[in-house]
């Protein structure tokens, strides 16, 4: 049996320029971090029989590869040329569809389990890479490349995408005291809305593609906030860090009014209001994670009023190791 896991992840800045559809034109940068909410993946070979197993939110048992409905799965049995007599189980510790980059996460934690089933040794570029094949070439979802990176290689750490989609990857260069002052400082709260972050993507791809001048400019700009906010942390400037938080929200609303609605906004604004420098919702947008940077001296008033609205806070801390197998016997 093993048992893996695979971080997700709070995007810092820069998301957005990760999908194919801006990175093959302009090239890509963000700064991301992992955080300690996994995905976990089981992964058992049955000696009773030849049925594939596949459990989720749905249960499948079928006979053949081709015939799971679980197209993550699916596509990652068929690449590594695995097939009968398999089970896997897979838990997480947030739901699907809240910004947190779960589906990214769950395939890095899929791929190394198979791969260890295997005994392939592999390295932790290529499981990423992987992971994006399976996800955005082999499934076409409309997403991009730091989900899967992240939960690759955890950490605090920046990401350059070339247009021919080779990615650079180098840690945060942030002394440890500014490490513990960002996650005090930054503030989860559960929105109590899901959403399908797809659809935003999909529709984020064909503007860029067709040329939206709109979404292309806010692209741009996104990537210079990136690089911008790299720089205010390793200078142990937070301030301006969360200054550049509320500008990246502000720019990356201009892409879609599918981003945020009237709730968000009036959440968001209250935050704003009552000692949060900046913050955004995870991941696409459109519900889910609440993310927001305060001062020390205003983030206890944040949870009071955040509180006050219904919001749960999620506790977390960084997490330093990436993807991992826990358990091989």
């Amino acid at each position: 049996m093993l048992l893996t896991r695979a971080p997700l992840r709070i995007p810092l800045g820069g998301g957005g320029t990760d999908l194919p559809s801006y990175y093959s034109r302009f090239g890509g940068f963000f700064v991301s971090a992992a955080i300690n909410k996994y995905v976990f993946i089981n992964i058992n070979r049955p000696a009773a029989d030849e049925f594939i197993r596949v459990k989720y939110s749905r249960y499948e048992q079928v006979k053949a590869v081709d015939e799971v409905q679980h197209e993550l799965v699916r596509e990652s049995l068929k690449m590594l040329s695995l097939g009968a007599s398999l089970e896997i189980g897979s838990m997480a510790d947030v739901p699907a569809g809240t910004g947190m980059g779960t589906s990214g996460s769950y395939l890095v934690a899929l791929l190394i389990g198979l791969h260890s089933l295997k005994r392939d040794i592999v390295p932790t570029w290529q499981i990423a890479e992987e992971a994006c094949h399976v996800e955005i070439d082999l499934v076409g979802h409309p997403v991009g490349k730091q989900d899967q990176y992240v939960a690759a290689f955890g950490g605090l750490t920046c990401f350059e995408i070339e247009r021919d989609g080779r990615v650079h990857v180098s840690p945060l260069r942030v002394p440890s005291h500014v490490v513990e002052d960002l996650r005090a400082n930054t503030l989860l709260f559960y929105t109590g809305q899901t959403r399908r972050s797809l659809d935003i993507l999909e529709d984020q791809k064909q503007d860029t593609i067709t040329s939206q001048q709109n979404v292309v400019d806010s692209l741009h700009i996104t990537k210079q906030i990136g690089y911008e906010i790299r720089d205010a942390l390793e200078n142990d400037d937070l301030v301006r860090y969360g200054e550049l938080l509320h500008r990246h929200w502000l720019n990356k609303k201009r892409r879609s009014e599918k981003i945020s609605d009237a709730s968000v906004d009036c959440w968001y604004d209250l935050a704003r209001s009552n000692g949060a420098l900046g913050g955004k919702v995870m991941g696409a947008g459109g519900g889910g994670f609440l993310m927001l940077f305060a001062t020390p001296e205003g983030k206890q008033r944040v949870r009071e009023v955040m509180a006050a609205e219904g919001l749960r806070e999620m506790p977390f801390d960084f997490d330093l190791e990436g993807a991992k197998v826990l358990v091989n016997f």
